[in-house]
């Protein structure tokens, strides 16, 4: 089921739904939670000028299951897990923080300094943050993404995706303020299967998107 062309066009959608006078005035931050994310708080900020900056993360996968998400750990070094999953692999916590630590090591410090030139992320204190995520399947990336940002003291957090799962929308709704998703679906398969085209975003574009 096609519900978007492209970004531009769930953009467009979200944007019907997202209170753009408010957002302007009271200068929210754009927090995208992926690199699709970034490409789509783009499509979103258009006249309105406001600061973007990616909140990075990385999944913790089942050890013999590679394509299992246990949890995910955010630059922060914020960390989510699915209890139920972890029970039903019948894995260790202690694998799962030690995986958290070797992400952030590995992966999520090399991020931050090819996309950020090592800068951290925007100061969040006192500020309206608007989370920004393309879809989601299990949700742990956005609710990561929620549990970093409340750790640095905003005055309000909100969060938006052009479509999410009805159980990932009931589960994030009480975590912010207001979540803006115009499409809320029974029978989520994955993200790209709801949109007609999903380009690569490139390494340059997000480099340039961030330093905007």
């Amino acid at each position: 089921m096609i519900l978007f062309e492209d970004r531009k066009a769930a953009a467009s959608a979200l944007k019907e739904l997202l209170p753009l006078a408010q957002m302007q005035r009271e200068s929210w931050i754009l927090i995208a939670v992926s690199e699709g994310g970034v490409a789509l708080c783009q499509e979103l900020n258009g006249r309105m000028k406001l600061k973007i900056d990616w909140l990075m993360g990385e999944s913790i996968m089942a050890p013999h299951n590679p394509q299992c998400e246990l949890g995910r750990v955010s630059e922060m070094e914020e960390i989510v897990i699915n209890d139920d999953l972890v029970k039903a692999f019948g894995v260790q916590y202690d694998y799962v923080y030690g995986e958290a630590r070797r992400k952030h090591e590995e992966r999520i410090l090399s991020k931050i300094y090819h996309y950020r030139k090592g800068r951290p992320l925007t100061s969040l204190r006192g500020k309206n943050v608007l989370l920004v995520d393309q879809g989601s399947e299990s949700g742990l990336k956005l609710i990561c993404a929620i549990k970093t940002v409340l750790s640095r003291s905003p005055d309000a957090l909100f969060a938006c995706a052009p479509v999410l799962p009805k159980e990932v929308y009931a589960a994030i709704e009480p975590l912010c303020d207001a979540l803006f998703c115009p499409h809320v679906l029974e029978d989520y398969i994955e993200t790209s299967c709801y949109y007609s085209q999903l380009e690569d975003v490139s390494d340059e574009m997000i480099i340039k998107i961030l330093g905007e």
